[in-house]
């Protein structure tokens, strides 16, 4: 199966106009475009009901208490854990196209709600958790939003923009799923799969 992420070649930088939050001089980072890219698939294998994307950071750090704090840095041999950027589950079969802008078109304070889309169901994304405790953009974080990682991080972080082909018509998901479950629901059902990984990092000495 063949995939594209327009604008974004395997290794290379995504572009700002993706991505949750640019760097700012003044503040370390501000709020970017926040636009999903498009994204395309050509040659999924016969028997393919439906296809689910996911779009995963396997770089962020497992433990937050030095994240964006001034004076600190995040140390590279810290363990990292995953954190999904987009959860998009029962994309019709003759569906090979989603658009840019489509999904996510700049940031939304508190959140998008997760649910039916036109070209299938999105669940939950890492903001939900991660932004919990900040009283300005606490909320449910549905649908596709890109990367923020920390502008003290020692490590450049991947973003990892994958398709499945599945043998079934749904995942039969509902509510605020997440990446994990979604893994967890395609087990045994997976005809093929893609991806194309980027890199992204607000550090001013590593871009």
């Amino acid at each position: 199966m063949r995939f594209s992420v327009k604008g974004i070649a395997e290794g290379q930088p995504v572009p700002a106009e993706f991505a949750f939050a640019v760097p700012d001089p003044g503040q370390h980072m501000r709020f970017s475009d926040n636009r999903n890219p498009e994204l395309r698939w050509l040659d999924a294998p016969q028997g393919t009901q439906s296809f689910v994307v996911l779009v995963m950071d396997p770089d962020v750090p497992s433990v937050a208490d030095d994240v964006n704090q001034e004076g600190k840095r995040v140390p590279a041999d810290l363990p990292r854990v995953d954190f999904y950027h987009w959860v998009l589950v029962d994309i019709p079969a003759d569906v090979t196209l989603l658009e840019e802008g489509e999904f996510a078109d700049g940031v939304v304070p508190r959140g998008k709600t997760p649910g039916k889309r036109r070209k299938g169901i999105e669940g939950i994304n890492g903001y939900t958790g991660f932004l919990a405790g900040d009283p300005d953009l606490a909320g449910t974080y549905g649908g596709y939003d890109g990367p923020c990682p920390p502008w003290n991080d020692e490590i450049v972080h991947r973003y990892i923009y994958s398709v499945f082909a599945l043998d079934v018509p749904s995942l039969e998901l509902e509510g605020d799923f997440t990446g994990g479950q979604v893994r967890e629901a395609m087990r045994g059902h997976v005809l093929a799969e893609a991806s194309v990984t980027g890199t992204y990092t607000l550090d001013p000495a590593l871009r």
